[in-house]
């Protein structure tokens, strides 16, 4: 899928060149006010940020004709950075995941009692299953009467759905007590915007590589 030229193409790259500008920005911020290393606690939000904000953000950009770091490299290079990059962010979602558990149970709390808890809790779970179902696109051979194109497709659907559960567990955490409490009040509103924006970017990106694969196949 080749850029499209003009106005349409160089839209699309701002956007692209904004969202890896917003997402690491994010990171970097979260990063600050966590200070992971400082708490049980300050390794959660420091991972999470970390899995869903950059890795996820970028493995699904690396494939994006508009404004990508890799755009010149070969498709099969690209599928295996997007692979390296999903496996780090299901390391770090599986450690933040286990650093609020652990910390929850040391303090005696009770565990996914907020929205932020369960849909961090499915979403990381939807994250695990993703990366597992994706070995099929690496070995085709072990899905029986499945097309490779057929199962790229049902991967990319399920992968947006997966990083928006992902965006949703972000823009509820920043919402969250301990957020609000270290930004302020008018610093919250611009950072919750920061996984809003990435999930609409991510969104039109994939729906565009869609239609784009759709148009050439009528």
């Amino acid at each position: 899928m080749d850029a499209q030229p003009g106005t349409y193409g160089y839209t699309r790259a701002a956007c692209t060149i904004l969202t890896h500008l917003v997402c690491t920005i994010f990171t970097i911020l979260i990063t600050v006010l966590s200070r992971p290393g400082s708490s049980l606690f300050s390794w959660h939000p420091f991972l999470m940020t970390l899995a869903f904000s950059f890795f996820m953000t970028e493995a699904i950009l690396v494939f994006s004709p508009h404004g990508s770091h890799f755009r010149m490299f070969p498709h099969k290079s690209k599928g295996r950075l997007h692979w390296v990059l999903q496996c780090l962010g299901l390391a770090c979602a599986a450690l933040g995941f286990v650093a609020i558990v652990y910390n929850k149970h040391l303090a005696g709390k009770a565990h996914f009692t907020s929205w932020h808890g369960l849909t961090g809790l499915v979403t990381v779970c939807v994250v695990g299953i993703q990366c597992l179902a994706a070995v099929s696109l690496i070995y085709p051979s072990l899905v029986k009467g499945w097309s490779l194109a057929k199962l790229k497709r049902y991967h990319a659907a399920a992968g947006l759905l997966t990083y928006l559960l992902g965006g949703g567990s972000l823009f509820l955490g920043v919402s969250s007590v301990w957020f609000t409490a270290s930004v302020g009040e008018l610093a919250w509103y611009l950072t919750a915007l920061c996984p809003v924006l990435s999930s609409l970017v991510i969104m039109s990106q994939v729906s565009n590589a869609y239609m784009a694969k759709k148009r050439l196949q009528s």
